[in-house]
């Protein structure tokens, strides 16, 4: 497989990335303890994720023009580097004893800006390293690498926490940042064709909205990003929103068992990415963002919602997030396949945007629901006891796992439903590959050593 040039300066960036993500998967653990033990709050936890998306989203409806227009490799840098500097100022203000929760959801907004403007990059680089055939493999084995992480940074952070504290979790994770670029400095992303599609000419307006007209006019395109928007919905309001904040409660606020938990979503990640990067996915990529993700929702959130021990909660975070290289490889490779390299930087960015868009929805929903709503409705006496209480007990985090249960049954039926709509269910047969690949050129295979 790696007999492609363009697959081994793939293979070189992708090793960078997984070791930076390592390190602020760590800094990100720590950071939520921390915030965590200042108040108590599930709503503190979603903040933290919610301001991170909100940023991303709103910078993520330009971004996309300039990552088609600028180097890649140059955009990624920048895109490490600016999370480099939010570690950097949390890391000065923890050790001036000046640090608040304010401030965490400040370096959050930072944080998503920077994704804003790394993810489209190395989304839309992808298809111009590896031919279409491989691609599936490539997003299972980009998604392995993100589970991997997932595994080890609650794990070491865990540890790590008590031997070298907060302050010093952060200064590993701007070692790995410093890997990271170093990887990006020795190789060479080639320059998609000119593009035709936006002339000179064209109004800001029209540039910016390019991606948005792009998909619209493509109807089965336009249903799966909506599918995948309601799936990050589901996912902002109960995985990322509560799911740490329901380990705690539940547990008695027991580190290891939150550790445990995030360590067996990695896990099940990294099994089922080691068998996509392996088999290839489906034939059909629908089936993974339809069929796969609808059994996903019933058999993680559920066994979630309905679990009172960690041994449960480690199941379902395994049985969920199982088949989350399929659904994610599934969406990726159907958008690098149909979409113009030259374009993919709009069309991609727009689309990535509008995926986020409804997670920090989900986030902002999470917090208050639980701390003011299901969470008292759910103490011995509520007024839910009676409806949920013989399925998921009462007490702290009771109205949490509620949450669980109702996005289990929401979301299977939104990605199941899908397979009702013509347009989306055969939006790869409706739609011609639109990536030809040729052999990435010696100059570029010489480009790893070298450099530019």
């Amino acid at each position: 497989m790696f007999k492609h040039s363009g697959l081994r300066i793939f293979l070189i960036i992708w090793v960078g990335q997984v070791v930076s993500m390592l390190g602020s998967g760590m800094t990100s653990f720590a950071l939520t303890i921390w915030a965590y033990e200042q108040t108590g709050q599930a709503t503190t936890l979603a903040l933290l994720g919610f301001f991170s998306y909100i940023s991303m989203t709103a910078v993520g409806l330009f971004s996309g023009v300039w990552v088609d227009r600028w180097d890649r490799r140059k955009v990624m840098i920048f895109g490490d580097l600016l999370g480099g500097l939010v570690t950097v100022t949390l890391f000065t203000l923890h050790s001036l004893d000046a640090l608040h929760i304010w401030h965490l959801y400040a370096g959050q907004l930072v944080i998503g800006v920077s994704y804003a403007f790394q993810g489209p990059a190395y989304f839309a680089s992808m298809s111009l390293l590896i031919p279409r055939e491989h691609l599936s493999r490539a997003n299972g084995l980009r998604t392995l690498g993100s589970d991997m992480s997932q595994i080890l940074a609650p794990i070491f952070a865990a540890v790590l926490l008590h031997a070298i504290h907060l302050r010093g979790v952060m200064l590993l994770d701007l070692s790995t940042l410093i890997f990271a670029v170093g990887t990006l400095l020795f190789v060479r992303i080639p320059k998609p064709p000119v593009s035709d599609s936006t002339p000179a000419g064209s109004s800001r307006w029209e540039v910016f909205t390019f991606g948005m007209r792009y998909i619209v006019q493509r109807r089965g395109l336009l249903y799966m990003m909506f599918v995948y928007m309601m799936i990050n919905f589901y996912a902002g309001l109960t995985w990322f929103g509560v799911l740490s904040a329901m380990v705690l409660s539940r547990s008695g606020g027991n580190e290891g068992a939150l550790s445990a938990v995030q360590s067996a979503l990695g896990i099940g990640g990294v099994l089922g990415g080691i068998v996509l990067t392996i088999w290839g996915g489906p034939k059909r990529q629908v089936h993974g963002m339809l069929g796969i993700a609808g059994v996903s929702f019933l058999l993680g959130d559920g066994v979630l919602g309905l679990g009172r021990t960690p041994t449960a909660w480690i199941a379902g975070a395994l049985l969920g997030s199982l088949s989350v290289p399929y659904i994610i490889s599934s969406n990726r490779t159907i958008w690098q396949s149909k979409i113009p390299a030259e374009m993919q930087g709009r069309v991609i960015g727009t689309a990535l945007t509008l995926h986020s868009a409804t997670t920090p929805i989900g986030y902002l929903i999470a917090g208050p629901l639980a701390d003011y709503l299901l969470e008292p409705a759910m103490q011995p006496g509520g007024a839910l006891t009676s409806v949920f209480g013989p399925l998921v007990g009462t007490g702290p985090g009771a109205g949490m796992g509620v949450m669980f249960l109702l996005t289990a049954l929401a979301g299977a039926t939104t990605c199941l439903s899908g397979y009702l709509f013509p347009a989306l269910r055969n939006v790869e047969r409706n739609l011609p590959d639109a990536v030809v690949h040729t052999d990435v050129s010696p100059d570029l295979a010489a480009a790893v050593a070298a450099g530019d």
